[in-house]
């Protein structure tokens, strides 16, 4: 009976764990979309200044880097949280503080990242501090970090699905029994996401990305998945091209923080300054790509994919980190939009094979890859999202292309 009811208590824990997450979230993200009104909407409508965007890039990566010179190189990026999480069952949380500022100054000044990297580490540390004081639950308390990591991922994403496999996929052997860890999990991630909703509608907030809507198309068109899918992979392996080119450049320049912060926001400005879309993360940007393809032109959607993929790796390796998620599936839904105007097949379709490829070859986890683009496509495309992630996860990555820290993943993902 004790068990019971200390297993029912728990649960209510959890519950209100994710309540906590879903709140946090979404005022770290309100907070966000306030910040950058104020600065790239409210602000250029009062002046006209044509080097707005480099000037404000460039002096916000001076401000990150003499931030990060006195307080240390946060965020962490999404795999570090989720390792360190992984080996100890912790996280440390007596620098949150220094974490929730050092994550929104990039997405301020419109870095090409997103906004899961810091918020996973915020929520992770904080779940552990929880943890801490919950002694009466000892045992079941190593589990908080991780059901506290899966509700933030569930709820930045808006896939419940994707934040409950993501973290179990990489996680260690827990003490809890694998039917109450998954109710434990999914009571978590459901509050978190129910939280961000209800506070999203009581405030009139976007939800982030729509749906993309998909009519059908002729079953000898599902053919054109194949090298679409190839496309992606490609995509893939130009994506970790430029990791490891940024993460060289990282290491000459490892102590000089305030250079590469200055370096990494000149850039930022210039690309922003001769192509907007390559800025912010791409999850609000996607609309206007699909919307505007045609007048866009196919070549110019690849500069901006290219460009994209390039500067998000510049951003994290010179200090302006964030996750980068969102980003490569913006550039996977460019390079589909490009695909579609010169083979003249639906588009929808097209950007789905892609980004499939694209997303599921960085990741090399294909289940999780078609839950979390099931946020941006629908339901009748998990086939072929599924077939791409399939056939991307398991092409090899050229170990020339891999990065030191990349490889480590592959070797782990291998371990699997």
């Amino acid at each position: 009976m004790k068990s019971l009811k200390n297993n029912a208590l728990f649960l209510l824990y959890t519950a209100t764990l994710g309540v906590i997450v879903g709140a946090i979230v979404w005022s770290f993200l309100k907070v966000m979309n306030l910040g950058i009104e104020l600065l790239w909407d409210f602000i250029p409508s009062r002046i006209s200044f044509p080097l707005y965007t480099l000037c404000v890039c460039t002096v916000g990566g001076l401000l990150i880097g003499l931030w990060k010179k006195k307080t240390g190189d946060y965020p962490e990026e999404l795999q570090v949280v989720l390792g360190g999480v992984k080996k100890t069952g912790r996280y440390p949380y007596k620098n949150v503080f220094f974490i929730i500022v050092s994550a929104l100054l990039p997405l301020l000044i419109g870095a090409s990242i997103g906004p899961e990297a810091g918020l996973t580490g915020i929520i992770a540390g904080l779940c552990t501090w929880v943890g801490d004081k919950l002694k009466k639950f000892k045992k079941e308390t190593d589990e908080l970090t991780a059901i506290g990591m899966s509700a933030t991922l569930g709820t930045i994403f808006r896939s419940p699905m994707f934040g409950f496999i993501e973290p179990i996929e990489s996680e260690k052997d827990t003490t809890l029994p694998r039917t109450s860890k998954i109710v434990l999990y999914l009571t978590a991630i459901l509050s978190s996401l129910g939280i961000f909703l209800l506070l999203n509608r009581l405030t009139g907030t976007s939800s982030g990305m729509e749906s993309m809507k998909f009519d059908g198309i002729p079953i000898e068109q599902y053919l054109y998945g194949v090298p679409l899918a190839l496309i992606g992979v490609i995509a893939g392996y130009l994506f970790f091209s430029f990791k490891k080119l940024t993460s060289l450049l990282e290491g000459r320049l490892k102590r000089f923080v305030i250079l590469r912060g200055v370096c990494g926001g000149l850039l930022l400005g210039l690309c922003g300054t001769f192509i907007p879309l390559t800025m912010f993360s791409g999850e609000h940007q996607i609309t206007i790509v699909t919307a505007q393809a045609g007048t866009i032109g196919a070549t110019m959607l690849l500069i901006i994919a290219v460009v994209k993929l390039f500067l998000t790796n510049i951003c994290i390796d010179s200090g302006l980190k964030g996750g980068h998620f969102f980003p490569v599936i913006f550039c996977g839904i460019c390079i589909g939009c490009a695909m579609s105007s010169f083979i003249g097949i639906d588009m929808v379709f097209c950007c789905s094979a892609v980004t499939a490829a694209l997303v599921g070859h960085t990741l090399k986890k294909p289940l999780a890859t078609v839950l979390l683009l099931m946020i941006v496509f629908p339901v009748r495309l998990v086939p072929i999202m599924l077939f791409a992630a399939v056939v991307a996860a398991f092409i090899p990555t050229p170990k020339l292309l891999l990065s030191k820290e990349n490889q480590g993943e592959k070797h782990e993902n291998s371990d699997r």
